[in-house]
């Protein structure tokens, strides 16, 4: 995979959140899981700048000024692990844009926040009918688990 130009890689800003909520909604057009709700996204965006543990982050890709993708990701605790593991989230880049390297980039710069914690596990959930993404987390070294998610909600 080769990079067509540099971005830069940092936590959110204030700022960003409209940018992200965009980019979540060209997410959720593929997760039929999912829809897009500016007002929600926003506000779950805001929990984490909010978050004071240190446990969550959106780590967002600049290109020319302007946000072009990013990545959530939250600290969890794994009883079969013994220790802390990690989740990741919205791996999001713009489409003009993928296929660039910046998807790369980010995973690289949760892959650091996750080893200067300590933590070895990595999960992640993505669309089963998404095969770009998935084709993109095997070219990156994730594989599949013998587990399914469930969700209820309240």
């Amino acid at each position: 995979m080769t990079v067509k130009a540099a971005a830069l890689i940092r936590s959110i800003c204030p700022e960003d959140v409209p940018e992200l909520c965009d980019l979540l909604a060209d997410l959720f057009e593929t997760e039929s899981d999912f829809s897009a709700d500016r007002k929600k996204q926003a506000n779950g965006l805001r929990l984490v700048l909010e978050d004071g543990s240190g446990r969550s982050k959106v780590f967002v890709a600049v290109h020319e000024r302007r946000v072009i993708g990013m990545c959530s990701v939250q600290v969890v605790i794994s009883t079969s692990e013994g220790r802390p593991a990690a989740i990741m989230e919205d791996l999001v880049v713009r489409r003009e844009h993928r296929g660039s390297g910046f998807g790369a980039a980010l995973l690289e710069a949760v892959q650091e926040w996750y080893l200067e914690r300590g933590i070895t596990r990595l999960q992640l959930l993505a669309d089963k009918n998404n095969s770009q993404a998935l084709t993109f987390y095997t070219n990156m070294g994730w594989c599949g688990t013998n587990l399914i998610c469930l969700r209820k909600r309240l």
